[in-house]
């Protein structure tokens, strides 16, 4: 049997440890599980106490509907943190407890910033505004909220890990076509979606991809690698930085565009400043006799805590949104004319607050398996793939879009993934040809898992919308 060449085994040793991501996410949701059945059985003694109320029913639902979005909330902050944090913690950049704190803070930061535009998709962009059949109506937006919330704890008690995202936004639709009737939800909203779920994981495969080989061309196949490093950690840094505070900017309210530029330039040259003299730090203090490896390993340290920064604040500003955005509306038609209860912000910062204290309180046991024990990615690539993810995120949230962070992780790792093989393939050509089921078994393109994506996708919005739709049924329009 001929001895594998031990370059092109790295796109099947990533997605192998990927695999095994998706488990321990299942495995470390089971406590998030336990609170789930908690919540969605207050959830449902609500309504049917609301129901009992003579003249108050507003207060079991609001009870209802803000029980229902919490759990949503804490499920998906224990359930993604692990995309943004575990490369950080694997490399030993940062510790769990500090990284967990740290993350929490800029989801709350991402929600209460730069989520509206996914919120008013949600809100406004599914259910009544191309065919004027009626907007999302309190006891609809519940049962989607309470149908979304039912399906993710069914599938993680089977093992099956399922989006979030696709579960909100189904379940929105079926409630909707429930409430409503076909012509009720908005078909060219719901397919735009759609394509910003197939397109995501190409972008950031392509960025991921892109940055893997500006670092070879930049710091790895150079001479001095750490000198090189330097520049363009720190380039990549201030760059970065000032997208993430024009990102912000932009995003909230109506900005003023010249305040936003200098924000932008200001955060750009204090980021790129500190990380200049951070790194030199580093340079300086290394031991004698390390390798130019293991030097570029510390020195990627700080580089992956801004991308896991960069990638919580991405991830809050578009997963509160799929939290905020049935909750606002629940809460607006509960008070109807007269003053909100509730201000959309502070419902957005409800939501941030739930994802943080998924993060905290369930989120460390994923990390740790995912970041020390089972991916624990080269620091070179987990940066890349990292970076590309909170990139792509931040992108399409500014164009309203919930996206998965979870499938556009995955996107980062074939992007590595590819163009490692690629470049392996290009250096291998003087060598000798490998034997053909060799060859065939080192193909560019794991179909398995893009079956497996596709396969989530087909499954996961229709049961969503069914569920959904029986509930909105039950609970009446």
């Amino acid at each position: 049997m001929p001895q594998k060449d031990p370059q092109y085994r790295i796109l099947d040793k990533d997605l192998g440890r990927l695999s095994n991501a998706e488990h321990a996410r299942v495995v470390s949701g089971q406590p998030v599980l336990r609170l789930g059945i908690a919540l969605v059985f207050m959830a449902v003694m609500a309504i049917f106490a609301s129901a009992t109320v003579a003249g108050q029913p507003a207060t079991g639902l609001m009870a209802a509907s803000i029980a229902v979005a919490l759990y949503l909330a804490l499920s998906i902050g224990a359930n993604d943190v692990a995309n943004s944090l575990s490369p950080a913690v694997g490399a030993g950049a940062i510790g769990l407890v500090a990284g967990l704190c740290l993350v929490a803070v800029v989801e709350v930061a991402g929600a209460l910033l730069a989520s509206g535009p996914v919120a008013r998709t949600l809100m406004q962009g599914l259910i009544g505004n191309a065919y004027h059949t009626g907007g999302p109506t309190a006891n609809l937006m519940l049962a989607a909220l309470a149908g979304a919330a039912t399906c993710i704890s069914i599938a993680t008690w089977l093992n099956a890990p399922i989006s979030t995202t696709h579960s909100i936004v189904g379940a929105i639709a079926g409630a909707g076509v429930a409430v409503y009737g076909l012509t009720s939800v908005n078909w060219p909203a719901l397919a735009f979606v759609a394509m910003g779920w197939v397109a995501s994981p190409i972008v950031s495969a392509l960025l991921a991809a892109g940055l893997l080989s500006s670092m070879h061309r930049n710091i790895l196949d150079k001479d001095d690698p750490i000198t090189a490093g330097r520049s363009w950690l720190t380039l990549m840094i201030g760059a970065t930085t000032a997208i993430l505070a024009l990102f912000g900017g932009l995003a909230y309210g109506k900005p003023n565009w010249a305040l936003v530029a200098l924000t932008g330039l200001g955060a750009a040259l204090l980021a790129a400043g500190y990380t200049y003299h951070r790194l030199g730090q580093q340079i300086a203090q290394g031991e004698k006799g390390d390798s130019d490896g293991i030097a570029l390993k510390h020195l990627l340290g700080l580089p992956l805590i801004v991308t896991a920064v960069i990638m919580g604040f991405g991830h809050g500003a578009n997963s509160s949104a799929k939290v905020a955005a049935p909750l606002t509306t629940i809460l607006t038609s509960i008070d109807g004319d007269g003053p909100l209860l509730l201000s959309p912000l502070v419902v957005l910062g409800l939501a941030g607050l739930g994802i943080a204290m998924g993060v905290i309180l369930f989120g460390g046991r994923l990390v740790q398996m995912v970041g020390t024990r089972i991916t624990q990615l080269n620091p070179a690539r987990g940066f890349c793939v990292t970076l590309a993810a909170a990139l792509t995120v931040l992108a399409f949230s500014m164009l309203g879009l919930p996206v998965s962070t979870t499938h556009i992780s995955v996107g980062g790792v074939f992007g590595v993934g590819l163009y490692r093989e690629l470049r392996d393939r290009r250096k291998a050509k003087k060598r000798a040809p490998l034997p053909e089921e060799e060859v065939e078994r080192r193909q560019l393109v794991r179909w398995s898992y893009v079956r497996r994506i596709l396969g989530a996708w087909l499954v996961t919005v229709p049961v969503n919308a069914v569920v959904a739709g029986l509930l909105a049924s039950l609970i009446g329009p």
